[in-house]
C-alpha cells in the first residue's frame, strides 16, 4: 500500500481527462474576469492518470473507518448505523435538484416536508413549534440563547445577564452562552453525578436568564430532580434550555417540554439518521414553548388549507440564523427516519440504546472503574485512573489499543469531572454479538495493561498509520502540500 501523496505520484504531462475542443468562439478571459483575479502562473496541481487517481483514493478509502465498517461507541456523539433507505430518499432528485430561490408554488412538496418535520419534532419534544434553520447543535444552542435575549429584551428586563451551566454540560454550552453575550456561572454536581439543587439555589437571582442542561446528562444519568430544577428556575424568572444531544435515550419515553424546558435544540445528524463523522453535515433545529414562539427565526413555514408557504410576518422575530431554510439533505433524512420508524419504533430505539449501554456497563464495571454505579441511560463513563496509577496505562493508551481490535475508541477525557474518562455509547443498532466482542477487547486490553503495558504504549500496532503526535498535529498542523 503506497504512502505517497497524490502530488508525489505526479508525472509531468500525464493527464486523466481531456476536455473537448471548444466549439464556440473563444472570448478573451479579461472580458469576463477581473484582471486582478487572473493567475500569473499555472496552479501547482498533480499530473496523474485516471487509474492513478482511482487507485490512490481507493487505497485511502480502505484505511478509513466508519460506522458501516465496524463498532463506533463514541460517547455523546451517537455514531450509530443509519438505515440506507434514508440515504436513498435524501438523494431523490426532487430534493437535490431544487433551488433555494424557487417560487413557493414550485416547491410545495419540499415545504410540506419542512412543515411536517417541524410538526413531528414538536410532538416528539413536547414543544409548541420550532425552526429548522440552524445547521448544527452548537448553532442551535446559539439560536436558543438569542431567543432568551429576545424574550427578556421585550420584557424590558436588562438585568438578566447570567446563564447557569452544570459541570456535566457539553463543552459548547458555555461557549454558546458566552458568544451570545451572557456571563456563564458553573453549577456543581452532587455525589450522584446530578445537578446539585443546593448549589443551584445559591446561584439563582434576578440576574439569571436561565440554565442550560441536557437530560440525561453527559454522564449518561437521568436528572431525577428536573421538575424541581424547572420550578426553581422559573420561580426565579429564568428560562430552561435543553441540549438535545442525548435525545437518543428518551425518544417516545419522556419529552423535554413536559420536564419544563422552554427551548430545545435537536442534533438530527445524531438522533435522526445522518452520519456526521469529521464534523458534518449537521442540523440543529430549535423548538420552543408558548412564551417564545413569537421570537423564532423568520421565515416560518406555514400552511393555509392545502398550500404551504414561508411566513415572514413575525414582527418580534430574532431574525434569520441561516441563509435559507436549513440543511435540506439532513432534514430529509430525519423526516424519512421519523415516518419509517413511527412512534413505536422511536420508543424501541430508546429502549435498545439504554439496554445496550447498561449491558456493557455491567460487563465492564468489575474490571474498569465506574464512578457512578447506577442505572445509566444511553451512555456511561468509565475511568482509567486506577489503571494509570497501577500499570501506567492511560485512557489514551486504551483508546489506541482498541484500534488494533478493529473498534473505534470511545470519547476520552470527557466529561472533565471524571479523571481519565472513557465515555461509551453503544447505540441501539448494535447486536449482542458486537457488544460481546467489544467487552472481550476491553478485557484483553486490561490483561495486556497488567502483564505487558509497553504494548499499549506503542499501540496501535496493526493500523495503516501508527500512533501520531497529537499535540504536535494540533499546534502545528500541515494543511496543504508544498513542493520542497
Amino acid at each position: 500500500m503506497s504512502n505517497k501523496l497524490i502530488f508525489e505520484l505526479s508525472s509531468d504531462g500525464r493527464t486523466g481527462y481531456r476536455f473537448p475542443d471548444l466549439d464556440v468562439p473563444a472570448a478573451p478571459l479579461e472580458e469576463s474576469v477581473s484582471t486582478s483575479l487572473l493567475r500569473n502562473s499555472k496552479p501547482e496541481l498533480p499530473e496523474v492518470s485516471e487509474v492513478d487517481i482511482i487507485r490512490h483514493y481507493t487505497s485511502l478509502a480502505k484505511r478509513n473507518f466508519g460506522v458501516d465498517a465496524g463498532f463506533y461507541p463514541l460517547g455523546s456523539c451517537t455514531m450509530k448505523y443509519n438505515p440506507k433507505i434514508n440515504e436513498d430518499v435524501g438523494g431523490f432528485s426532487g430534493f437535490t435538484s431544487i433551488h433555494p430561490l424557487q417560487s413557493e408554488e414550485s416547491v410545495q412538496g419540499y415545504l410540506e416536508m419542512l412543515y411536517e418535520t417541524i410538526k413531528s419534532l414538536s410532538e416528539i419534544t413536547g414543544m409548541k413549534w420550532g425552526t429548522l434553520q440552524p445547521y448544527a447543535g452548537a448553532h442551535g444552542e446559539f439560536t436558543g440563547m438569542k431567543l432568551f435575549k429576545s424574550y427578556f429584551k421585550k420584557k424590558g428586563d436588562k438585568k438578566r445577564t447570567k446563564i447557569l451551566v452544570p459541570t456535566s454540560a457539553h463543552g459548547t454550552n458555555p461557549a454558546s452562552a458566552r458568544i451570545s453575550g451572557f456571563q456563564v456561572e458553573e453549577i456543581t454536581a452532587d455525589e450522584r453525578g446530578l445537578v446539585s439543587i443546593e448549589n443551584l439555589k445559591e446561584h439563582l437571582s434576578d440576574e439569571v436568564a436561565g440554565i442550560m442542561l441536557t437530560n440525561p446528562n453527559t454522564l449518561g444519568l437521568f436528572e431525577k430532580d428536573i421538575i424541581e430544577i424547572a420550578r426553581l428556575v422559573h420561580e426565579a424568572g429564568g428560562l430552561l434550555y435543553y441540549d438535545g444531544a442525548n435525545m437518543n435515550a428518551i425518544m417516545g419515553k419522556v419529552r423535554p417540554g413536559d420536564m419544563g424546558f422552554d427551548v430545545i435544540h435537536l442534533n438530527l445528524h445524531k438522533t435522526m439518521s445522518t452520519p456526521h463523522g469529521g464534523g458534518g453535515p449537521g442540523a440543529g433545529p430549535v423548538f420552543v414553548s408558548d412564551r417564545l414562539i413569537d421570537f423564532l427565526p423568520a421565515p416560518d413555514v406555514g400552511k393555509d388549507g392545502d398550500r404551504y408557504y414561508f411566513d415572514y410576518d413575525k414582527p418580534h422575530t430574532m431574525g434569520r440564523v441561516s441563509g435559507f431554510y436549513g440543511n435540506m439533505a439532513v432534514l430529509v433524512r430525519a423526516y424519512t427516519y421519523i415516518i419509517t420508524m413511527g412512534s413505536d419504533g422511536l420508543q424501541k430505539a430508546s429502549e435498545y440504546a439504554v439496554l445496550n449501554a447498561n449491558y456493557l456497563k455491567e460487563k465492564l464495571k468489575t474490571t474498569y472503574h465506574l464512578y457512578y454505579d447506577t442505572v445509566c441511560m444511553h451512555e456511561f463513563v468509565l475511568s482509567a485512573k486506577k489503571m494509570k496509577e497501577e500499570f501506567g496505562i492511560s485512557a489514551l493508551d486504551i483508546a489506541k489499543g482498541l484500534l488494533d481490535y478493529g473498534v473505534h475508541p470511545p470519547t476520552i477525557y470527557f466529561p472533565l469531572i471524571v479523571p481519565e474518562a472513557m465515555m461509551i455509547e453503544p447505540t441501539e443498532t448494535e447486536s449482542k454479538e458486537t457488544l460481546d466482542s467489544f467487552v472481550d477487547a476491553m478485557l484483553e486490553i486490561y490483561k495486556t495493561a497488567k502483564e505487558n503495558p509497553e504494548i499499549l504504549h506503542e499501540a496501535p500496532l496493526n493500523t495503516a498509520v501508527r500512533r501520531v503526535d497529537e499535540v504536535l498535529a494540533a499546534k502545528h498542523p500541515i494543511l496543504k502540500w508544498k513542493p520542497e
